[in-house]
């Protein structure tokens, strides 16, 4: 089976639908719950990374000291190219990590059922072509990727922070929203972050509205998790490498 080390930072943010997609897929999953469990300190054995979301930031290294060692592996992944999966905070830590930058969003959180649309590149990659032009994704984050790893072909935007997505190499992606949570889940957050959650569009975190946007990020999102196991299987070719065109004369 394809082997997948699960990065999951906060007990608030499992890996919820996302693991049953990834094992009906044929993947096998080895979970590591931070800071309870140890992370290995290489990536032998494994065919993939996934490091899912939490409520810290990125480089909240005084009060998470684990967090760099979660930089350094992704760090590795990327430098071996190891098929990887950086969701939310995963996406914000694996862009730390390769020379990107986090901030606090300059225009307050964004949370909620959203959309983000493909960018250029995204038509050519072997994870994003065949998702529609825009995709339902669920928001919840107050920090950004406001600067891109140099190199990072950008793959996806919304209108209020336009680095949704991107990937780094052939195989190596970030993305900053979440398609891995549930209604519940989404809920549990809105309690305990009361003041983020007053950012979100009128009734779209009522809990038929969160059904709703669940079914439809399940409808696009597990067939993309379907092709990640078959990139990390090494039955999906990766990317070409970064497009670069030469100025017309």
């Amino acid at each position: 089976m394809t082997r997948i080390l699960i990065i999951q930072p906060d007990p608030s943010d499992p890996v919820g639908p996302l693991g049953d997609w990834l094992t009906a897929a044929g993947a096998e999953l080895d979970i590591r719950l931070l800071p309870e469990n140890d992370l290995p300190a290489d990536l032998d054995g494994y065919q993939g990374v996934v490091c899912l979301g939490g409520g810290m930031a990125a480089e909240d290294d005084a009060k998470h000291p684990w967090l760099a060692d979660v930089r350094r592996l992704l760090a590795k992944a990327a430098a071996k190219s190891t098929p990887t999966l950086g969701i939310c905070l995963g996406a914000q830590l694996l862009a730390v990590a390769t020379g990107g930058r986090v901030e606090v969003g300059p225009d307050g959180p964004e949370v909620g059922p959203h959309l983000v649309s493909k960018k250029d590149a995204a038509w050519m990659d072997p994870l994003f072509a065949d998702l529609p032009l825009v995709q339902d994704v669920l928001q919840f984050h107050t920090d950004a990727i406001t600067r891109l790893p140099p190199g990072a072909e950008w793959l996806a935007s919304s209108p209020l922070y336009p680095n949704q997505a991107y990937r780094i190499g052939r195989c190596v992606y970030g993305v900053q929203f979440h398609i891995e949570t549930t209604p519940a889940v989404v809920e549990s957050w809105a309690a305990e972050c009361p003041d983020e959650a007053e950012f979100a569009r009128p009734g779209s975190l009522d809990h038929d509205a969160l059904v709703t946007a669940h079914a439809d990020i399940e409808e696009t999102w597990r067939p993309f998790v379907q092709r990640f196991v078959r990139l990390a299987a090494g039955e999906l070719e990766p990317a070409a490498g970064r497009q670069r065109t030469l100025p017309l004369a």
